[in-house]
């Protein structure tokens, strides 16, 4: 019997659907992690500026801190998250989902803390408080329903949801409802409240 075409889309935690870049800021899951929590970043370098490659160098250790003064402020940081999508819907995979990527930091979610353990950091190209393209919800939605067919995904949060007072990613632009009737998932899956939010 032929395995579904899903199933043939992952390569040990890699999607074939996302241009690969690995990144080298990751490390084990601990044994008995339950990768069940999908966040949602927002991120542009320099900030406000999009279709460059900051990100990418970001998450791969390759960034000029001296090219733009707000580089500074970040020198020497080593992060990274599973997946990035462009604004016009483009997706990269810098970390394999069963792998820990570094994309929460202090966090703290339905119980538990260190969300870097069981979850899977995504980060949409944009600034906390601008709003987010048709594309990206595209991309968004489908890379969603990918890994909840491959992981028993039970939450998605926003980095203000797991870290609140320390991030504010994605912010107020981002369209909870707009990715809630994409996914037509049980409301309990995402955070109390946002299913109301107007859109922007």
């Amino acid at each position: 019997m032929n395995p579904p075409p899903e199933t043939e889309r992952w390569h040990q935690g890699w999607y074939d659907g996302a241009q690969a870049l690995p990144s080298p800021n990751f490390g084990p899951r601990p044994a008995q992690a339950q990768i069940d929590l999908l966040v949602l970043h927002s991120i542009s370098l320099p900030p406000g500026e999009y279709g460059g490659d900051g990100v990418q160098r970001l998450f791969t250790n390759t960034l000029d801190w001296s090219e733009h003064p707000y580089y500074e402020q970040i020198r020497g940081l080593e992060v990274s998250a599973h997946f990035f999508i462009r604004r016009d819907g483009a997706l990269w995979q810098f970390v394999s989902t069963d792998e820990r990527a570094w994309h929460a930091g202090r966090s703290h979610y339905r119980g538990r803390d260190n969300c870097n353990d069981d979850s899977i950091g995504i980060e949409l190209e944009g600034i906390e408080g601008s709003t987010f393209t048709v594309a990206q919800y595209a991309t968004l939605s489908g890379l969603c329903q990918a890994l909840r067919r491959r992981y028993p995904i039970a939450h998605v949060a926003g980095h203000e949801h797991i870290a609140p007072g320390r991030k504010c990613d994605p912010g107020a632009g981002f369209s909870w409802p707009e990715l809630i009737q994409r996914l037509a998932w049980p409301s309990g899956i995402f955070p109390a409240g946002v299913a109301s939010e107007p859109q922007p």
